[in-house]
């Protein structure tokens, strides 16, 4: 057993009950989010209002993070990351996806969110409509101070940032770009007959960076886009919605297999676990969309400016994946995981963070939760693509 075998838990079976159908999951979960939202508006209000205040500001919202935490957990005890610093000996696939995901991708979901949102689209969602986010943790500016692309305001009796509904949904796109891959992508590689150990490091590899780069490129690009920097509540986000999960699941896996041995890990532990990601993600776009059903219904084409640079990302990032790994000479079972490694969005953190940042109620929240409508769809639309074109990697064995 190789390295990058040894890594893997418990080999992918393919999409779950719940996996296959996810998209139509998200949807009705949206469609009862918005009924939430118009027979009991005061819920989701209520929900919000559920909030850890540090320095007399909102900072963790706990439903949540209790959400978030579930979605995660279950994928860092997955993770063995003893053999993360094995993953260095196949320098290629490992160094293509790091670069791809740090060094470019953040860039690129800026610039063709930008040009959508800001430039073509942004007549379509209104020039002059806008968004009231939370203040960054730690600021304390008076009603009518500037800030940014924003103004501070009285809101409802809380002082919020005005800002540019376009921007709004820029943050939340800048969110989701700096969060690479989701667990979901184990499925995409074995769908599309990749390297399972390979996508698993990358997985863990992912992780661990997160917590270094990912509130440095978050803050950046938000003071690109003249959006609020609140460096403090990024780098809480980390530690609470990435950090904790990680150690909870390193330190419990390291402690049930001591336990009970690594058979009744795989088979009987990880198995119920399996659907509690999907579950806590459903709950939270629950939440989500009770609280933005008033701006769907009243404008339903909002989810379609948001969906199509996304969906112009996701091709661009996998493209240049595939053609990469191509160039580099790597075989297709290397290649087609590094490709859709870059190209899935860790969207359960860009979800949380973007509601810790901005609010439940926020734009930013909403663009992140449109990447997980088209997340599935598209990524089967490549899986297709990889088995369909796999013949140009010419050490590789037929998967068509």
């Amino acid at each position: 057993m190789n390295e990058a075998q040894a890594c893997l838990i418990k080999k992918p079976q393919g999409l779950t009950f719940f996996e296959k159908y996810l998209t139509l999951w998200v949807l009705l979960c949206v469609a009862a989010g918005i009924i939430l939202g118009r027979i009991a508006p005061g819920v989701a209000r209520s929900l919000d209002g559920m909030t850890v205040h540090i320095g007399g500001a909102p900072v963790v919202s706990i439903p949540i993070a209790i959400c978030l935490f579930l979605m995660m957990y279950p994928i860092m005890v997955k993770i063995d990351f003893a053999d993360v610093l094995k993953a260095g000996r196949n320098a290629r696939p490992v160094g293509l996806t790091l670069f791809i995901n740090w060094a470019v991708k953040p860039f690129t979901m800026y610039a063709i969110s930008f040009v959508f949102l800001g430039i073509l689209f942004r007549g379509l969602i209104g020039s002059d409509a806008v968004d009231y986010v939370k203040m960054p943790f730690g600021l304390n500016l008076d009603a009518g101070t500037a800030y940014g692309a924003g103004k501070v305001v009285m809101h409802e009796g809380v002082k919020m940032l005005e800002v540019p509904l376009w921007r709004s949904y820029l943050a939340g796109c800048i969110l989701l770009g700096i969060a690479p891959c989701t667990a979901m992508v184990l499925v995409w590689s074995y769908l599309a007959k990749g390297n399972d150990g390979h996508t698993l490091v990358m997985v863990a590899i992912n992780s661990l960076t997160m917590l270094f780069l990912y509130g440095l490129l978050g803050g950046f690009l938000l003071g690109v886009g003249k959006l609020p920097v609140p460096w403090q509540a990024l780098l809480l986000s980390i530690g609470v919605y990435v950090a904790f999960p990680l150690a909870a699941g390193y330190f419990s896996r390291k402690w049930i297999v001591a336990l009970k041995g690594i058979a009744w890990f795989e088979k009987e532990f990880l198995h119920v676990l399996t659907p509690v990601t999907i579950l806590a993600l459903l709950l939270t776009l629950i939440l989500l969309f009770s609280f933005k059903g008033a701006l769907i219904v009243s404008n339903p084409l909002t989810i379609l400016w948001i969906a199509i640079p996304l969906f112009f990302q996701t091709i661009l990032i996998f493209g240049l994946g595939f053609w990469l790994s191509r160039l580099l000479g790597l075989e297709y079972e290397d290649a087609a995981p590094s490709a859709m490694i870059g190209a899935s969005n860790h969207f359960e953190v860009a979800i949380a963070t973007a509601t810790m940042l901005f609010g439940l109620s926020s734009g930013a929240a909403l663009a992140t939760v449109v990447g997980v409508l088209i997340e599935v769809p598209v990524m089967l639309m490549l899986v297709m693509f990889c088995r369909k074109y796999s013949g140009i990697f010419g050490k590789s064995r037929n998967v068509a």
